[in-house]
C-alpha cells in the first residue's frame, strides 16, 4: 500500500520553532500514526523509549529515497518530492519487538541490507529495490549466517559487508566479513577479533577504520581477510570514553565521536597511520548532556546526528579551525542523561536534501544549509572566535566610522555601538547561549557574520 504523509497537527507548533534556529528548511516529516507500526505492540518501552531508529538513502529510476528503521521493522519513503512523500515499503523485521532498539542499513547494488541487534531472530533482510517506486522484494530473510549486529558498512569495491558486533552463526561476534559476490547469497569470508569489540567500521578499499568502544581507534589493512594487519592505532586521546562511530573525509580526515555525555568529537588527521593526530575537538556544547552519536562527512561538511541537540553540521576544510554552520533540532522535549533525540543522518542525495531520524519524533527531511548566509566569509569584516563563549572580536580593515549590531534570529538586538576601532571587543558573558547575527553598517555597505553562543 502507498500512503500519503503530511506534518501531524500535534507536531507542527514544536517544528516550526524548532526551524527557526536554523536556515534549513523542515520538508518533510513522518512520524506513524499507528497506520503502519503496530504501536500497541511497539509502544517505545524499552530502555531509551524509541521507536525509530536509523536512517539512510539511496536512489533508484530517478527517485530519492529515504530508509528508517523502527521497532518494528524497515520503512522505505519516496522522498523526492519531498512535501509530498510517500511510504513505498514497510517491511517487518525477523523480529518486531518493542525491544528492537538498533536496526541498521546499508545499499548495494540494488539491493538494501538490513539487520537489528536484539533478540534472537533479528535476521538479516536482502531486499530487492531495483524496480522502486512501483515494488520491491525480499530475497534473503534469514538467521542463518546473521543472528544479530549492531551496525554494518559495505567496501562497494570490493563487494564486503562488514558486520560489527551481535551474533555470527548463532555466536558471539566482534567483527564479520561477508562476500557480496552474489548479492542475494552473503557469504562468511572471515572473522576478525584482534581488536576485541568493534561497534562501528567505515571501510575504503579495504582499509577498515574501527571504532572499537573502551578500546581506542584501530586502522586495519583487510585485504588478506584471513591475515589482516593493524595499520595504526590511537588508544590515548582528549575525551576518551566509549569509541561510537566516525568517518573518513576525502583528504585523510577522520571524525570519531565517542558515546560518553558531554565528550567532544575528534577530528583526526590520519594519513600517516603510524601518527595518528587529533587536531581539534568540537561539541554542540548547549548543554552539559549533549552527546554526539553518528556522523557522515560529505565534501567538507561533518554531519553529525546529536542525540537531545538534533543535527548538527560544521565546516572542517581547516581541521584544526572547525567552524560551526548550522543546527536543526528534531527533539523539543528537555535534554536528559539517557539518549534520545537524533539517531542518523544521510547527506548524500542528490538533491542536497538531508535525511533525520529522530528516536522518538520519525524521520526528517531538511533542506539543505544556504552556505553563503552562514558561513559569510566577508572580505572587510571577520569575527573570532566563533562559536564564542563569553566575548568575541570584531575585526575590520578599516578606521572609518561604522556602526556595529548584534541581534538574535527574532531581530532583537542585545548590542549596538558606534566605532572607528578596526578591533573591537563584544562582551557576550550574559547573552544566552542560542544564534545571533553581527551587522557592520558603514556609509557605502552592510556586512554580517552569523555567530553562536554557547
Amino acid at each position: 500500500m502507498i500512503k500519503k504523509f503530511t506534518l501531524l497537527t500535534s507536531l507542527i507548533l514544536p517544528l516550526l520553532i524548532m526551524s527557526q534556529q536554523s536556515n534549513m528548511q523542515l520538508l518533510f516529516n513522518w512520524i506513524d500514526d499507528g497506520s503502519i507500526i503496530n504501536i500497541e505492540e511497539n509502544p517505545g518501552d524499552n530502555w531509551v523509549g524509541n521507536i525509530y531508529n536509523e536512517v539512510w538513502g539511496f536512489v533508484q529510476n530517478g527517485h530519492e529515497f529515504a530508509v528508517i528503521g523502527s521497532t518494528q521493522g524497515t520503512h522505505i519513503f519516496d522522498v523526492t518530492d519531498p512535501e509530498n512523500s510517500i511510504i513505498v515499503a514497510s517491511i517487518n523485521g525477523g523480529s518486531t519487538s518493542s525491544q528492537v532498539v538498533h536496526r541498521d542499513f546499508h545499499t548495494f547494488q540494488g539491493y538494501l541490507y538490513a539487520v537489528a541487534d536484539e533478540m534472537n531472530s533479528s535476521t538479516l533482510q536482502i531486499i530487492d529495490i531495483k524496480n522502486l517506486p512501483n515494488s520491491f522484494n525480499v530475497v534473503y530473510d534469514s538467521n542463518d549466517l546473521i543472528t544479530r549486529s549492531h551496525n554494518i558498512f559495505i567496501d562497494e569495491l570490493n563487494a564486503t559487508m562488514y558486520s560489527c558486533g551481535g551474533k555470527i552463526n548463532g555466536s558471539p561476534n566482534n567483527l564479520s566479513l561477508i562476500s557480496l559476490d552474489d548479492p542475494e547469497n552473503p557469504v562468511l569470508i572471515s572473522q576478525y577479533n584482534n581488536q576485541g569489540y568493534v561497534h562501528d567500521i567505515f571501510v575504503k578499499n579495504s582499509i577498515g577504520y574501527l571504532n572499537c568502544a573502551e578500546n581506542g581507534l584501530h586502522i586495519v589493512d583487510f585485504s588478506q581477510p584471513s591475515s589482516p594487519v593493524t595499520l595504526g592505532s590511537l588508544t590515548d586521546y582528549p575525551f576518551k570514553g566509549y569509541n561510537h562511530s566516525g568517518w573518513l573525509s576525502e583528504n585523510n580526515i577522520y571524525v570519531f565521536a565517542d558515546e560518553n555525555h558531554g565528550y567532544k568529537l575528534k577530528v583526526c588527521d590520519v594519513s600517516n597511520v603510524n601518527e595518528i593526530q587529533v587536531l581539534s575537538t568540537i561539541l554542540s556544547e548547549v548543554d552539559d548532556n549533549s552527546i554526539a552519536h553518528n556522523i557522515i562527512i560529505n565534501e567538507n561538511l561533518l554531519y553529525v546526528s546529536h542525540y537531545y541537540d538534533g543535527l548538527w553540521i560544521w565546516d572542517i576544510s581547516d581541521p584544526q579551525n572547525v567552524t560551526y554552520v548550522t543546527s536543526y533540532d528534531t527533539y523539543p522535549l528537555e535534554n536528559g542523561n539517557s539518549y534520545k533525540g537524533a539517531w542518523g543522518v544521510y547527506p548524500f542525495l542528490p538533491s542536497g536534501n538531508i535525511l533525520v531520524s529522530d528516536m522518538q519524533f520519525g524521520l526528517f527531511v531538511l533542506s539543505p544549509p544556504n552556505l553563503s548566509s552562514i558561513n559569510e566569509e566577508m572580505t572587510n569584516l571577520k569575527v573570532y572566535p566563533n562559536p564564542v563563549h563569553d566575548e568575541f572580536i570584531v575585526k575590520t580593515k578599516t578606521n572609518d566610522s561604522k556602526t556595529i549590531v548584534v541581534h538574535d534570529i527574532f531581530g532583537k538586538v542585545y548590542f549596538t555601538q558606534i566605532s572607528t576601532e578596526t578591533d573591537f571587543r563584544i562582551d557576550t558573558s550574559n547573552f544566552s547561549n542560542g544564534i545571533y547575527f553581527v551587522k557592520v553598517y558603514d556609509k557605502k555597505s552592510v556586512e554580517s557574520v552569523k555567530v553562536i553562543k554557547v
